[in-house]
């Protein structure tokens, strides 16, 4: 599929709208739909006539299901410049959707992962529905939570952020509601309805932000409730502890099964991950969005550099055994320094916003 073809911008009143339209793919982000994305909401962000923006992604399966790390996992092998430019100019987009002035909805109907994420938890309005599932699985792949994850991970209720970054956790409607990842819940079959909606409004009557509410009010609903509100206690007493070791000994200590599930699940993760996820989660807390952004792309090219990306992406979606081998294999081989040397700057190849 032609780049032009990967994504669509179309207006209909004073709403631009985005169709994010890889549908076989899940709607998986590529450089071409970000390279597309910036200047169509720089655009938009300066003209009076548009009041908010919708995105939405295409087919009925997905919103995003993520960056096209498959496509990043073959440039790095064969050294080429994606492993340098998807990371830069997708931060870029999502510091560009944080700031973006305008209302911007974006509606999660179906799976939204990591870069799917990226492009929904930084804008005003997230829409979920009941087919919405949505993670941040990066630990699993040896990579990090990215896309802004430095930044709203640690600013979610209790330990709920670090969780859903060690573990990778899959999160419904109700879950992300209650986490503050969503704000609102749709049913999947009122999502065509609520497009309309928007694209008809009467923007002349009033505040774009209040109107943006009071259309999504009309159509959404309670989404039940979160699943993950009973294990709370748990994760906000086991995430407390000072280190990922720290927290499998508590998570082993807890009695029943969820724990000890939990802790199978983390030990599964790639080692680096987990501890330069762990240090990234802690130091996110007391930094802005910008500065944020900025570490994530010396953890992305840190990352690119290292060996577990490869092997992630190897096991997961190129040979799908789906048992990797990390380097190194344990956490106890996972050094202070090793965990510090992520965090480098990189001197005239740090990320910039101009």
């Amino acid at each position: 599929m032609a780049e032009t073809d990967e994504i669509e911008f179309e207006e209909k009143g004073g709403t631009g709208f985005i169709t994010l339209n890889r549908p076989k793919a899940l709607n998986a982000l590529t450089l071409g739909m970000i390279r597309a994305m910036i200047p169509q909401l720089e655009a938009w962000r300066d003209d009076k006539n548009v009041k908010a923006v919708v995105i939405t992604g295409a087919g009925d399966r997905a919103f995003c299901a993520g960056g096209d790390v498959r496509a990043v996992y073959e440039a790095g092998r064969n050294g080429g410049s994606l492993t340098k430019e998807f990371f830069r100019d997708e931060y870029r987009l999502n510091r560009m959707i944080h700031v973006f002035p305008k209302p911007y909805v974006a509606l999660i109907d179906g799976i939204t992962m990591g870069g799917g994420v990226g492009l929904s938890v930084h804008g005003s309005h997230r829409v979920a529905t009941e087919k919405t599932m949505l993670a941040m699985p990066e630990t699993g792949i040896g990579l990090f939570p990215d896309v802004g994850g430095t930044y709203f991970l640690p600013r979610l209720p209790g330990r709920i952020g670090l969780f859903l970054a060690l573990t990778g956790w899959r999160l419904d409607a109700a879950d992300a509601v209650y986490c503050g990842l969503a704000t609102d819940f749709v049913s999947s079959e009122g999502i065509p309805g609520l497009t309309d909606a928007f694209g008809t409004a009467d923007w002349a009557a009033g505040d774009a932000e209040a109107l943006v509410d009071q259309v999504i009010d009309e159509a959404k609903e309670a989404p039940g409730p979160s699943a993950l509100a009973e294990f709370r206690e748990v994760i906000d007493r086991c995430f407390a502890a000072p280190s990922v070791e720290a927290i499998l000994a508590a998570l082993d200590a807890e009695p029943g099964d969820w724990p000890a599930k939990i802790a199978r699940i983390i030990r599964k993760q790639s080692p680096t991950s987990l501890k330069v996820t762990f240090a990234q989660i802690e130091k996110g807390a007391a930094l802005d969005f910008d500065s944020a952004m900025v570490e994530e792309y010396r953890l992305s090219q840190a990352f690119m550099a290292g060996a577990d990306f490869y092997e992630g992406i190897r096991a997961v979606l190129v040979d799908k055994d789906h048992q990797p081998k990390w380097q190194p294999g344990d956490l106890s081989a996972v050094t202070p320094d090793m965990i510090e040397a992520h965090f480098s700057p990189l001197g005239d190849q740090d990320l910039t916003f101009a």
